[in-house]
Order: structure tokens, then C-alpha cells, then sequence
């Protein structure tokens, strides 16, 4: 009777994550969570992120304050290698971007920087020219796409003569 009364909360446990592991997409998941951002630069960041199109999506980008980022950089015993500096890093096991809220320095870097993040969980790898090599397509990607809006836009914009004389 007691073997019975232990075994019910280990039943339940597994009937729980066989039910979660069936709905779960492993590498193809299509959400993640921003943490700590405003909302303009969550939408900057997820509409880099949906331009770049990684192999693997983080699980949560989280910007924090510098002390938190070092804290968390201590915790997680990031190595930076000699010469370089870090304002973001990226957690593989648990699948999350850390960003120094402190050090934001603009799109262009969030971009630059989440490339490179990215391509350390596509290669599920530490090592920083494997993330590079990565982050190289994705940087491409990223930047045509960007082109490839702006020009549109640009062409559907009236043009100075047809604001001022309006359209012939």
C-alpha cells in the first residue's frame, strides 16, 4: 500500500511530460520571450530575429541591468576570451540571450550581436568562430531582407514633386 501511495505522484509526473513532450517542436519553436525590453526594442528584436531565420530560436532574451548581467556572467562562469569584451552572452543549456541593458548601443548592434548569439545555439557551441561562422549567414540574411523592405517602401513613397504638385 505505501509502494502504491509513492508510485501515484511519479505516474502522474510522467503521464504529464509525455503529454508536454508530444506538443513540444524541438528546434523549430516558434516562441520566445523578451524579457526586460521596452516594447519598441522587443519589436526591433523580434523582427531581426524573424529576418535572420536561425536553425534555433533561444527560449528567452532577457535585458538586464549591468549588474545583473554580471551577476548572471559570474553564475553562469562566462568565459570572455582575452581582448574581448562582452555585453551579451548566450546560456546554451538553458537556451537564453542575456543583453546589458546598460551597454544597448543602438539596432544596428542588437542585430550585429543577436547574430552572433544565435549562431552559438545553432552550433550548440562555446566556441566563438563557430558562432561567427554562423552569425555571418544570419548577418546576411538579415541585411538583405532589410535592404530588400527599405527599397520597397522607398518605392512606394510619393516622390517630393508629386507631394508638392500632387499627382499628374
Amino acid at each position: 500500500m505505501k509502494l502504491a501511495i509513492w508510485l501515484v505522484p511519479f505516474f502522474v509526473f510522467f503521464v504529464a511530460i509525455a503529454g508536454a513532450a508530444q506538443n513540444q517542436t524541438f528546434g523549430n519553436d516558434v516562441t520566445y520571450t523578451v524579457q526586460g525590453a521596452t516594447p519598441e526594442r522587443e519589436a526591433v528584436l523580434r523582427h531581426q530575429i524573424q529576418l535572420m531565420q536561425p536553425s534555433v530560436l533561444p527560449y528567452r532574451v532577457r535585458f538586464v541591468p549591468h549588474w545583473q548581467y554580471v551577476y548572471a556572467a559570474k553564475m553562469f562562469k562566462l568565459h570572455v576570451p582575452t581582448g574581448m569584451g562582452s555585453k551579451m552572452f548566450t546560456h546554451l543549456s538553458s537556451r537564453s540571450v542575456f543583453i546589458d541593458e546598460d551597454c544597448y548601443l543602438g539596432e544596428e548592434w542588437l542585430g550585429h550581436g543577436m547574430a552572433h548569439e544565435l549562431g552559438h545555439l545553432a552550433t550548440n557551441s562555446v566556441k566563438e568562430e563557430d558562432a561567427e561562422r554562423i552569425a555571418r549567414e544570419y548577418r546576411k540574411r538579415w541585411q538583405a531582407a532589410a535592404k530588400k523592405t527599405r527599397s520597397s517602401g522607398a518605392a512606394n513613397q510619393p516622390s517630393s514633386q508629386e507631394t508638392v504638385l500632387g499627382p499628374h
